[in-house]
């Protein structure tokens, strides 16, 4: 290629902003050149470099922006040390089809037995799908719902945690909640109801989760969310 053709296609390239492709034009083109490639496939090899890396910086982001306490994968659980986990049910979960469908799901065991690294290893998965998930713990959640309800931007909290394709709660029922955080808590149930999917753990069986929410008289419906996986 002649040297100012080369000159222009650089220039077109940072001016596009296609920054992988910029990097790997060179060595691309001795590719196409040495393998005889037509025109398509040429083409469509530089276009999938620049699809592949921007890609991973939307999936960087996202996961970022996730607020995950760390990193686990579904690779890296150890399902023989867990031998009552549905490891059937988890790789369906896997997939994202709950998240699809707006359904809710509740993982449920005493602690030490995954349900976090399950949590984050969902969500993950999900992140790198493309889609929007958020992971708060219960404690954390309802300290910032109250606080927004103090401070008059309830509203806007509401919408910030239903914005995600995916919203995480961790520990649920490890600290108590009062009455007020509860009904703030279940506002945003039902703001979320039918318009994303919900991953909840926590260490307590649904019959307890009426003291749970200040109520020991009464329990969510398993209904109200949604599909339950027991670990």
């Amino acid at each position: 290629m002649p040297e100012s053709e080369l000159a222009r296609l650089y220039d077109s390239l940072r001016r596009l902003r296609l920054t992988k492709l910029l990097e790997r034009v060179d060595t691309l083109l001795q590719e196409a050149s040495q393998q005889d490639l037509t025109y398509a496939a040429f083409l469509d090899r530089c276009l999938a470099e620049e699809v592949a890396s921007k890609t991973d910086r939307q999936v960087a982001m996202h996961t970022t922006l996730a607020r995950f306490p760390y990193l686990k994968t579904l690779e890296g659980f150890d399902f023989s040390f867990q031998p009552s986990i549905d490891r059937k049910k988890i790789q369906e979960l896997a997939s994202g089809r709950f998240i699809e469908h707006a359904e809710n799901v509740v993982l449920l065991g005493p602690p030490g037995t995954g349900k976090t690294h399950l949590a984050v290893a969902l969500a993950l998965k999900a992140v790198q799908r493309g889609m929007r998930a958020y992971f708060s713990s219960a404690t954390s959640l309802l300290a910032a719902l109250t606080k927004a309800y103090a401070e008059n931007r309830f509203e806007d909290k509401l919408k910030f945690y239903t914005m995600p394709k995916l919203l995480v709660i961790d520990e649920i029922g490890y600290v108590p909640i009062d009455r007020h955080a509860a009904h703030l808590f279940f506002q945003l149930i039902s703001r979320r109801y039918e318009r994303g999917a919900m991953l909840l753990t926590s260490n307590r069986g649904f019959g307890q989760w009426g003291e749970i929410f200040g109520d020991p008289n009464h329990s969510p419906p398993r209904s109200s969310t949604g599909s339950c996986t027991t670990v």
